[in-house]
């Protein structure tokens, strides 16, 4: 065996040192980054998710629980790097609904099973056909929750309670606003929660104080010094203790998965967490240079986190879009970052509870109404319908149906129309006709043919035919070479067509369709392409 020389083995130990120093630096600089980066989002999912958990009818504890679990298990997971899971608002009037309906201890039930069909989801490797989702469908269920959210909390800000529904509570805004004028309370009230909204929007163009203090925090801060200073007469949050709040579910609660409306409910609470929380990772993706998501990893991450929720009772979680475009701005190099929040997010919900009880509800009404208006896609809106009407008439749809019924059905809603426009726009034919010198008519039929075209395709051709005059009419070549797809309804309606045709104007030569047989034949479908 060979020797190594005794400087030769110094000089490889020295390069390694001195590599070996950058890395260890490269790993503090990035657990300081990631440790500011998680401050600033802990200080804006605290208002966030207290906010959330008001608006969805469950005790306040349960939105800080979410948050947690979202960062301490959730954010351990592999899956995306970067990406900051809790309550969101895009479930609030879902699980709104679903505690009015079933009642708070089902909850746990709900979230629960939700969560392991997402682990299956994940499982099968289904994460990215979520991306086929079309993008109309997407806006337009965000924009109904955010309309069906802005409805309900606008109750809230005048220390009312909401009817129950979408078009209930947009029916009832003229009687609040004539009732918020009468009552005095409700009318200061309604002051706070408007001034909530006006820091909310004006707080980011002061750059240094929005450097350091987030405007959600900022918001409830100031209005919540201005009630305790003025000794306001408003409403203001319940605490009723961490361990009083936390529910886990019974064997009663799991008895009622037998119920079809808990199925649907279950399948729409994964569904759309899933798919809020997907999109959510591929609008992540485009703000670092980190690693990309792992689309089926994030959902199992998203999956384990809803069963753990689902087992403490909380509110369901998705990854958020507003904490996670604030951990990367923040700074944030790690998933320590996501880690860190969810401690922070402990410790305060574990040692000072108290500081939610002096937070006026008004207040996070605000914080909430001007959330769900930025879920509204005001400037997407005007572009859609200039370039793609359809995908804006989807959009418009799809919003209309989840304030006029609920949001699964309204989400059903917009699928099944943007299948349909799907269909209707990959369904272009183009009918040519030409008649030679010798009087022949050649009629050739392009592009796809189905069945919500054959109305338009029969009667291109049966404006493409001369009248007939007296004796026999001319001869008519009907070419179908040129379709690409043909469904059996559009192969009967023209088989139909061609045979009528071959009576009153003389014989029909037809081009072969797609899918008939290559061989000659007789009939309207002979096989002979027409020339």
């Amino acid at each position: 065996m060979d020797k190594i020389p005794l400087s030769h083995a110094r000089k490889v130990l020295a390069r390694a040192k001195l590599r070996s120093k950058p890395r260890s630096g490269a790993l503090r600089r990035d657990f300081r980054a990631d440790v500011t980066a998680s401050l600033v989002v802990f200080l804006i999912a605290v208002p966030l998710s207290v906010g959330i958990a008001v608006a969805s009818g469950v005790p306040v504890e349960l939105g800080l629980v979410t948050g947690v679990v979202g960062g301490l298990l959730t954010g351990l997971l592999p899956g995306s790097s970067l990406q900051v899971s809790g309550p969101a608002a895009g479930l609030t009037v879902l699980v709104y609904e679903a505690v009015r309906e079933f009642g708070l201890p089902a909850l746990g039930v709900l979230v629960l099973t939700a969560g392991l069909l997402q682990i299956v989801m994940g499982l099968l490797r289904l994460g990215r056909w979520f991306r086929a989702i079309s993008v109309a469908v997407v806006q337009g269920m965000l924009a109904g929750i955010g309309l069906v959210l802005m409805a309900g909390q606008i109750y809230a800000m005048a220390d009312m309670r909401p009817p129950a529904g979408g078009p209930a509570k947009l029916a009832g805004i003229p009687d609040l606003i004539i009732e918020t004028l009468i009552e005095t309370n409700s009318l200061i009230a309604a002051a706070v929660g408007t001034g909530t909204i006006a820091v909310l929007v004006l707080w980011p163009r002061w750059r240094l104080g929005a450097r350091f203090v987030p405007a959600p925090l900022a918001a409830v801060v100031l209005a919540t010094g201005v009630v305790a200073g003025m000794s306001l007469p408003v409403d203001r949050i319940e605490v009723n203790g961490l361990l009083d709040a936390i529910q886990p579910p019974g064997s009663a609660d799991f008895a009622r998965l037998g119920e079809m409306s808990v199925l649907g409910t279950v399948l729409a609470f994964a569904l759309i967490a899933s798919a809020e929380t997907l999109f959510s990772a591929a609008a992540v993706d485009r703000l670092h240079e980190g690693p990309r998501t792992d689309y089926n990893k994030e959902l199992i991450a998203q999956g384990a986190g809803n069963t753990v929720c689902g087992a403490l009772g909380a509110l369901p979680m998705t990854a958020v879009i507003v904490r996670s475009a604030a951990n990367v701005q923040a700074g944030a190099r790690t998933k320590a970052s996501r880690v860190l929040h969810g401690a922070w997010l402990l410790i305060f919900v574990t040692l000072v509870p108290w500081a939610l009880e002096i937070i006026p509800v008004a207040a996070l009404a605000g914080v909430l109404m001007h959330a769900g208006w930025k879920l509204l896609p005001v400037r997407d809106l005007g572009r859609l319908w200039r370039e793609h009407r359809g995908e804006a008439v989807v959009l418009v749809v799809t919003t209309g149906a989840i304030v006029g019924t609920n949001l699964f059905e309204g989400v059903v809603i917009g699928l099944l129309m943007a299948v349909a426009k799907a269909a209707w726009e990959s369904s272009h034919v183009h009918v040519e006709t030409q008649t030679t010198q010798d009087g022949t008519v050649r009629v050739r039929v392009l592009g796809n043919a189905n069945f919500l075209r054959l109305p338009r395709i029969l009667d291109e051709l049966e404006a493409a035919l001369p009248r007939p005059g007296p004796g026999d009419g001319p001869r008519v070549e009907l070419d179908l070479s040129g379709l690409r797809h043909m469904d059996h309804a559009c192969r009967s309606a023209l088989t139909a067509w061609a045979e009528r045709n071959a009576g009153s104007r003389g014989p029909v030569a037809t081009g072969r369709a797609p899918g008939s047989p290559p061989h000659a034949g007789s009939g309207p479908w002979s096989g002979q392409p027409a020339p």
